[in-house]
């Protein structure tokens, strides 16, 4: 219990104790986001982003998994009508899976064996454990905008399982984030090919919880490859994302779907 504890409190201060990263994000998400929107955070966690987008005034469906993280979504958005909080985990299709726990360190949290046994021959990860686990809900992209609309963001930081996640959806959004580590690469290049094969996206990087592209424009999918290659050594992780560009029928499809009813 005591480590419980001390890892939802790390994690309160890392996603919202943190000066000035607040600011950093309304300026990167508002790129991406403005009034009315649908916002989809799928490892919602914590909720910073949950909070970050709902200053830029947009809607925002949070999908989590960790019971612990579950019961701080409610505390801080559960009373918001413009936030829905969806107990459980996407995946590829429907049903349930095993989601290992870590509890001093929930970030790490992960559905994905293969993720686990990559990071951990990473000196980042030596002291990481993941003493038990719980079977979840699982849902998908497609079913979530099914029931709430399309999302003119989806970000997807769930340890691994972004492929998953990914394969659960059917078209484009128009924006969309996933995490890269880089001693779980093939994970995160996996997850960039489903992307890519869905519709015609561009892509910039932004390292480790900065709040900021890397990149002075946007690449295309070979580019961001081999700029992650670039990376990997340094074992510098983050999160890449990526936009329909201009004129892409997804972005129109976008604009006419609206939330079904409930």
């Amino acid at each position: 219990m005591l480590s419980r504890a001390y890892g939802i409190a790390r994690s309160l201060v890392m996603y919202h104790g943190i000066p000035g990263k607040h600011r950093r994000a309304l300026r990167l998400y508002g790129e991406f986001l403005g009034p009315g929107d649908v916002a989809f955070d799928i490892g919602a966690h914590v909720g910073g982003r949950v909070r970050v987008w709902r200053h830029l005034g947009a809607r925002v469906v949070a999908v989590e998994p960790q019971p612990d993280c579950l019961r701080v979504l409610r505390l801080l958005f559960g009373r918001d009508r413009d936030v829905a909080i969806v107990p459980g985990a996407a995946g590829a299709e429907p049903g349930t899976a095993r989601l290992a726990l870590s509890s001093a360190t929930p970030t790490v949290s992960s559905m994905s064996p293969g993720w686990i046994e990559s990071v951990t021959a990473d000196r980042g990860f030596a002291r990481v454990r993941w003493d038990r686990s719980a079977e979840v809900e699982v849902t998908t992209l497609d079913d979530l905008i099914a029931a709430h609309g399309m999302p003119a963001f989806c970000k997807i930081d769930v340890e691994g399982f972004e492929a998953d996640v990914l394969a659960g959806l059917s078209h484009p959004v128009p924006s969309l984030s996933f995490e890269y580590v880089p001693s779980a690469h093939d994970a995160s290049m996996e997850a960039l090919r489903i992307v890519d094969g869905l519709g015609a996206y561009e892509y910039n990087y932004s390292p480790v919880e900065t709040m900021r592209l890397a990149s002075p424009r946007w690449l295309d999918a070979s580019e961001l490859r081999r700029g992650l290659e670039r990376i990997r050594p340094r074992g510098r992780s983050g999160d890449v994302y990526a936009r329909l560009t201009g004129g892409h029928p997804g972005t129109q499809h976008a604009e006419r779907t609206r939330p079904a009813a409930r």
